[in-house]
């Protein structure tokens, strides 16, 4: 069985990281570059950056950023935020990431999933997914929506289809964030995570709402998630990685670990 992964999550605005609820009202946390490595020295398994406004004002990527990152790290990390190219993918791969996540981009043009795969490889690709929950109706049978520009627009278009869509048009992985949840630390949405999780075959990330280390075993496990994203929990300081690992561990969940 493979280790389940714990991720943290560096939202990145105006080149600081910040953290907010469902998503609004973000405050500023700290250094990107400096969390990044801290969070690496206590035993996360991979760091992902979103520029969380960079599709929205139509910038480009924050690739400073990722070359001081790739310096000071030596896990895996994904960059998302303002890719919509090919070229951009290789810029960021270029610079040291080993993943790129794209999702407005990919809900604009679908055929950028089936690009960068082809061209860097499935593992490459990362289909960050905004979700909120709604009505079930003829368009959306699953009962929740995508959104797009960092969960400013609905799409009409069902988050199961689009899951399913996308891997078959070459992503590698998907990181599936739940709006409603997002910064509540009140638990993930497991009935989504676990929908999306029993509809494809490729990993999927749970995102939104860990507050304690309970959460995270119950979307690692009831959920049927393959990593867990975290950020508020470790942000300001109520939990460290190695707490949040041991509990898993004591649990019967897989994980690695430095001790």
């Amino acid at each position: 069985m493979l280790s389940k992964r714990i991720i943290v999550c560096l939202d990145v605005k105006d080149g600081r990281t910040t953290k907010g609820i469902k998503f609004k009202n973000n405050v500023d946390v700290g250094d990107p570059v400096e969390m990044a490595r801290v969070y690496y020295q206590e035993g996360a398994d991979e760091i992902v950056f979103y520029d969380i406004t960079a599709s929205a004002e139509h910038r480009g990527i924050m690739i400073e950023v990722v070359r001081k990152t790739a310096e000071e790290i030596f896990i895996p990390f994904s960059v998302g935020g303002g890719v919509r190219t090919v070229e951009d993918m290789r810029e960021v791969l270029l610079a040291g990431a080993e993943k790129v996540s794209i999702n407005t981009a990919a809900v604009l043009n679908p055929r950028l999933i089936y690009d960068g795969a082809k061209a860097f490889g499935s593992q490459c690709i990362v289909l960050g997914m905004d979700v909120k929950k709604v009505e079930p109706s003829s368009k959306i049978p699953s009962g929740y929506e995508i959104w797009i520009h960092g969960g400013r627009t609905p799409m009409g278009i069902d988050a199961l289809w689009w899951a399913r869509e996308a891997e078959n048009l070459g992503a590698g992985e998907i990181c599936l964030n739940s709006i409603d949840a997002d910064g509540t630390r009140e638990g993930y949405e497991m009935t989504l995570t676990r929908l999306i999780s029993d509809a494809v075959n490729i990993p999927v990330i749970a995102s939104g709402g860990a507050g304690r280390p309970e959460h995270l075993y119950d979307v690692l496990t009831e959920g049927r998630a393959d990593a867990a994203l975290i950020a508020s929990m470790v942000h300001y300081g109520t939990y460290s990685i190695s707490e949040i690992k041991e509990h898993l561990y004591q649990r019967g969940v897989k994980v690695r670990r430095l001790w």
